[in-house]
Order: C-alpha cells, then sequence, then structure tokens
C-alpha cells in the first residue's frame, strides 16, 4: 500500500513537468512570432512592426528566466532521476536556445530601422526571402520534435541545416556582388549581410533545439549517434 500522501505528491509532481513542458510550447510559441515578425518588419520596412519586435524580446526574456527559476527549482525539491532529470535539464537548454533566436530576430527589426529610407531593389530581398522561410521551417520543426519527442523529426531538422548554410553562402556571395556593381549598395548590403548572419544563427539554434529533443527521446546525443553510424557504414 502507498504511504498516506503519496498519490497527491506524485500528481503535484506530474503537474510540474507538464506546467514546465507547457512553458517552454508558449516561449516557442512567442519566439516563432518574433521570427515571423522580425523578417516582415525587414522585408518591408515596417519601423512600427519592427519597435513591437524590439520591444516583444523582454517578454521572451522572461520567460526564459521563469523557465530557468522553475526548472532549478523542481531539482532541489524533487531530486528527479532518469527521464524526468533528461526532461527538465532539456528544458533549461531549449529555453536558453529559445531566448537566443529571439535575440536574433530582435536583431533583425534592429536592421530594418536601418534600412528605412534606403532604395533597394526587390531583388536584394530575394535570397533574404527565402532564407527565411526555411529557417522558420527549421524552428518550427525543432520546436514539434521537441513536444512531440519525435526522434526522427528531429534527425530531420539537423540533416536540413546544411540548406540553411548553403543558402547563406549564396546569399552573401550575391550581396558582395551587388556591393561590387556599385558603392552605393555598399551600406544597405552591409546591413542585409548582417540580418542573414542573423537567419545563419538561428538555423544553429534550431539545430540545437532539435539534438536536444532526440537526448529527450533517446537517452543519447544525436552527434555520436550519427557518428556511430558513418562507423558501421565504412565497416560494412
Amino acid at each position: 500500500m502507498a504511504a498516506p500522501g503519496t498519490d497527491h505528491i506524485v500528481t503535484a509532481y506530474s503537474e510540474e513537468l507538464n506546467t514546465l513542458a507547457q512553458s517552454i510550447a508558449e516561449m516557442g510559441g512567442q519566439v516563432e512570432l518574433a521570427i515571423e515578425n522580425g523578417t516582415k518588419a525587414l522585408l518591408k520596412l515596417d519601423r512600427e512592426l519592427a519597435d513591437l519586435t524590439i520591444i516583444a524580446d523582454q517578454r521572451i526574456d522572461d520567460m526564459q528566466r521563469r523557465i530557468d527559476d522553475m526548472a532549478v527549482s523542481m531539482i532541489a525539491r524533487r531530486q528527479p532521476m532518469a527521464s524526468d532529470l533528461r526532461a527538465i535539464i532539456t528544458a533549461i537548454h531549449v529555453a536558453n536556445d529559445l531566448e537566443r533566436v529571439g535575440d536574433m530576430a530582435k536583431q533583425l527589426a534592429r536592421r530594418s530601422l536601418k534600412l528605412d529610407g534606403l532604395n533597394l531593389q526587390p531583388t536584394f530581398y530575394n535570397g533574404v526571402r527565402n532564407m527565411t522561410a526555411l529557417v522558420q521551417r527549421q524552428v518550427k520543426g525543432a520546436l514539434d520534435a521537441y513536444a512531440n519527442r519525435d526522434s526522427a523529426g528531429a534527425i530531420d531538422v539537423c540533416n536540413r541545416d546544411d540548406e540553411v548554410d548553403a543558402m547563406h553562402t549564396s546569399l552573401f556571395r550575391e550581396l558582395l556582388t551587388y556591393m561590387m556593381e556599385d558603392p552605393r549598395n555598399i551600406t544597405p548590403c552591409t546591413q542585409l549581410l548582417f540580418c542573414a548572419k542573423s537567419l545563419e544563427r538561428i538555423g544553429d539554434h534550431a539545430t540545437n533545439i532539435a539534438e536536444r529533443a532526440y537526448y529527450l527521446q533517446t537517452g543519447k546525443q544525436l552527434t555520436s549517434e550519427v557518428q556511430e553510424l558513418h562507423r558501421v557504414q565504412i565497416k560494412a
């Protein structure tokens, strides 16, 4: 027979784990919105939306601090083990990556303010627009893999990171060409180069979240698993 009060303790603990997972989901939603607004402010040179995106980053920072406090409190009070401990530690790491993505979205918004008033040809934005769509898909895929504990989905996100890097390199070369063709393009293209770098960093953080999702589900590091798979393939 269970000790008196045990059921209550287990239920409360389970609710805390659910609250932690829900907090990550809410933070992820805010971060996805920040990316959408930051890139929209950039592509449309929307000063008002840029200002709102910059202000909203404080909310993302606050959410990350609350998740950290919640996780540390749970570790101290509940002394979790095995999969529970893995879930709590993973939540801390994911929240940190989401906070960094929020910072990158804020940087996009700030860069858009520096582009405001400059005459840019639509072709300048094509690469940025395409890269934005890919990065947004990466972040959504990573968050879905984390929420659903989908190890296959996490692997898929990591495999697509090369596409983000390739698009960043292509965009860098394209903007460099515009700068060489006309010195008047140097200032706006330099700003867009920084924006492209921010997008590339968002892709990196999406990969980090996907790797955390894989670890959450399997208890193994995705990098070491891939390396082991390569070794097996070489032996075969």
